[in-house]
């Protein structure tokens, strides 16, 4: 990909993509909207204050990467930089957090981000106070209710951003379409793991790459891409390259983040290592690896996936087979194509040099091995 352009002598060079500052922007957005939410919930009691300091906990962290496909997307496709844009973006990062403390509860997990899930915070502090009754009932209500209000606040946010009224309307279609399409794919991922003892074996690599199209690829990458590019009024022609962009992207996205769910440095990825392994995860790593497994090897696999007591000894066993089996080298080898696929796409795409030089970074970003 070539550099971006110089600027012409005598004329102001164009802004480069590190001198946005998006993430900082975006937080003051998400700080403002929480304080004058936090204000609303005072109205209904003091207690309600739990609510509210989770969720900023949780979105004090994260790498931005939604806002920053919007953005990018909405610059490449014409749109000037402002406040509206921001807001889209922070609108973005309210529906991740619904989404990610949604799947902390479903799957059952500990941490996110180095800190306790909103599940788990909840559970301790009824525990803490003495309260009656079940505490993991009571971490579990927490939870399913602070993962809706970030999802209507989601909403609000996005129908409230500073932009004229058509554009935020001409790109609705996008954001109901988007949250809707996450919703099934998270069903899916569910389903996948209830149903696996009784599925076809032979289908469940394409089910485990559908799974990651519908819970991940398209909202992380595809959709807030065109969302920008909706925002902005895109042709129908780059509508098409950020999709292609967004398809290939979003999948290579996923597939890094379950190899670092199974591999990773809890100290990078926030989660206990061998999470994905403890909760039974149907990734395309597994299902690669049954595929291709020995009668002992798929033995191993369904003994040990999805024991929520597994140790060391049994993520490293489950690592193994992954390894042996030629699953970990054939997901390495699937996300450099995607990653290539995505290049070759934005390479084609109409966008000026700057968004571009800003979204090539943006993809390795999302695929690199330390995400």
């Amino acid at each position: 990909m070539p550099p971006p352009s110089p600027a012409a002598p005598g004329t102001t060079a164009p802004p480069r993509p590190t001198d946005v500052d998006l993430p900082a922007r975006v937080q003051v957005v998400l700080d403002d909207f929480l304080d004058a939410q936090g204000r609303v919930l005072a109205e209904v009691g003091p207690d309600c204050a739990a609510l509210l300091e989770g969720i900023r906990a949780l979105l004090r962290g994260g790498k931005r990467l939604r806002p920053a496909f919007c953005y990018w997307g909405y610059r490449g496709a014409g749109g000037a930089d402002g406040d509206g844009i921001v807001d889209v973006g922070a609108a973005l990062e309210l529906f991740q957090a619904a989404a990610l403390i949604h799947d902390d509860l479903m799957d059952d997990s500990d941490t996110r981000r180095g800190l306790p899930a909103a599940h788990r915070r909840f559970a301790s502090l009824h525990a803490g106070a003495g309260w009656a009754g079940s505490e993991e009932r009571f971490g579990l209500a927490g939870a399913v209710l602070t993962g809706d209000l970030c999802l209507g606040w989601s909403d609000e946010l996005f129908s409230a951003a500073r932009l004229p009224a058509a554009d935020v309307a001409r790109a609705r279609g996008v954001f109901s379409l988007m949250r809707t399409q996450l919703m099934g794919g998270q069903y899916l991922d569910v389903l996948e793991q209830a149903a696996a003892a009784v599925s076809d074996p032979a289908g469940a690599v394409d089910r485990a790459r559908r799974v990651v199209r519908f819970k991940s690829a398209k909202y992380s990458v595809e959709h807030p891409l065109l969302l920008g590019a909706r925002l902005a009024g895109a042709p129908e022609q780059l509508l098409a390259s950020y999709s292609a962009v967004g398809l290939s992207l979003g999948e290579a996205f996923q597939l890094r983040d379950d190899v670092l769910g199974t591999f990773g440095d809890p100290e990078v990825t926030g989660k206990p290592a061998g999470d994905d392994l403890r909760e039974g995860k149907r990734t395309l790593l597994v299902a690669l690896a049954l595929r291709s497994a020995s009668p002992a090897q798929a033995a191993t696999v369904q003994r040990l996936l999805g024991d929520p007591d597994l140790d060391a000894d049994g993520v490293a066993a489950l690592r193994e087979v992954l390894v042996a089996t030629g699953a970990a080298a054939a997901v390495e080898e699937h996300i450099a194509r995607l990653v290539e696929e995505a290049c070759e796409a934005l390479d084609a795409a109409a966008v000026d040099e700057t968004s571009r030089a800003a979204l090539h970074g943006l993809l390795v970003a999302a695929t690199s091995r330390q995400a």
